[in-house]
């Protein structure tokens, strides 16, 4: 099912093959006078079909499906340039997975167990184009950085961050979004997206999400 975002809301979709896991999520999503649930998919190849249709500001997805996983989802996504603003859902402290879709193009990761309070903290982060690697980066995650094939489309040696720029890719890893760090920093938003777009360009890589985990892998942060 699929309806349209209402104004002053944040639309999400939810992406998970249990169907109690999304009745509760979207009672959750209830509560919250900022979010709207306006589309739902079951299985990974509804959700590609589903989720250009719909056009949500946030996927909740799912990682763990049979058939089309989530990480099958953001790739197809990705593919297409499709791919909205999403936070990987799962029940398992799986590093490698959470890895894998936040390579992909995921913007972080929240355990099935969340709080109410975390869930719509996360989706409205998100929203507002932050990211949620850092509150949840364990060492065990830091560590699978080191464990795992380096495939980042990085350089081997990124070109020196000016001190605003790592000031500001550090707020980037605490999930600030560009007018929040603006704000934060009392500049111009415009001056952010410059900086940020220079961090992107020295670091070798294509989005935020990628840009922290960079900085955690070579110890910028």
């Amino acid at each position: 099912m699929t309806t349209k975002t209402p104004p002053d809301k944040i639309g999400v979709c939810l992406v998970d093959d249990q169907t109690l896991v999304r009745q509760g999520i979207r009672s959750l999503l209830e509560l919250s006078d900022d979010i709207s649930v306006i589309a739902e998919a079951g299985d990974g190849a509804q959700a590609v079909a589903v989720i250009p249709q719909a056009r949500p500001n946030v996927v909740l997805l799912d990682m763990r499906m049979p058939g089309m996983s989530g990480l099958d989802v953001l790739n197809a996504l990705a593919a297409k340039n499709a791919l909205p603003p999403t936070i990987i859902l799962t029940t398992f402290d799986d590093d490698q997975l959470v890895l894998a879709g936040l390579k992909a193009g995921a913007r972080g990761y929240l355990l099935k167990d969340v709080s109410l309070e975390q869930l719509v903290d996360a989706v409205k982060t998100v929203a507002g184009g932050g990211s949620l690697v850092a509150p949840v980066v364990t060492q065990r995650l830091l560590s699978g950085l080191e464990r795992m094939q380096n495939d980042f489309t990085s350089l081997e040696q990124p070109d020196p961050l000016t001190d605003r720029e790592t000031e500001i890719l550090r707020l980037m890893a605490g999930g600030y979004s560009n007018k929040e760090i603006a704000n934060s920093l009392a500049v111009a938003e415009g001056t952010v997206k410059n900086h940020v777009s220079n961090i992107l360009s020295k670091l070798g890589v294509r989005d935020r999400t990628r840009a922290v985990l960079k900085a955690f892998e070579i110890g910028i942060v």
